[in-house]
Parts: C-alpha cells; sequence; structure tokens
C-alpha cells in the first residue's frame, strides 16, 4: 500500500496487556538532529516554509501557505507525544522520522 499510514498503539501485547513502552523522539533528517524544545522545533519548520499561527494561546500552530495542512501542537513541549510526531513526519516526507529511543 503505497502511500497509506498505518497507526498502531504501541505498547500493547496482542491480547492488549501493556507492555514497556520506549521512548519515541522526533528527528530532522537531513542533521540527524532529535528534536528536544518547540524553539529547535520552530527553526527547522521555518526553514522549510511553515509560517506560525497565533490565534489560540493553547496551541502551537504552523501553517504552510502552499498547502491545506495544519500542525497543532500542545503548547506545553512535556505533552509533545508520538502522534505529534507522526503528523510532523506525514506533512514533511523525507524531512523528519520518528524513532524509538
Amino acid at each position: 500500500m503505497s502511500g497509506v499510514y498505518v497507526f498502531r498503539p504501541s505498547g500493547f501485547s496482542i491480547d492488549g496487556q501493556a507492555t514497556s513502552q520506549r521512548r519515541k523522539v522526533l528527528v530532522y533528517s537531513p542533521t540527524n538532529e532529535v528534536i528536544t524544545s518547540y524553539a529547535s522545533l520552530e527553526h527547522k519548520l521555518l526553514g522549510l516554509g511553515w509560517e506560525r499561527y497565533y490565534d489560540d494561546p493553547n496551541l502551537l500552530q504552523f501553517h504552510k501557505r502552499s498547502t491545506v495542512h495544519l500542525i497543532s501542537l500542545p503548547k506545553d513541549f512535556s505533552q509533545f507525544k508520538s502522534m505529534y510526531m507522526f503528523d510532523i513526519v506525514v506533512k514533511n516526507r523525507n524531512i523528519f522520522e520518528v524513532r524509538d529511543m
């Protein structure tokens, strides 16, 4: 299935029991840099043509003019979970990837 992403919840065995989860990190592929803050992520996204939206004070949002894509992130970086990372990866193919740490 080319171009189709299938997201499965990690950390659960086949019988539904929780297993130990490995921490996920967002990596900027061109430099192999792990994104450790929103400042770092914003710098990378702005360089890729994304613009910052300031409409919602509870969210960090980015829009790319040439697309209909919108990236919405929780204001607190500690709430930056893998589902947000995968959203960034899908909207910036070959630029970011999610890895287990």
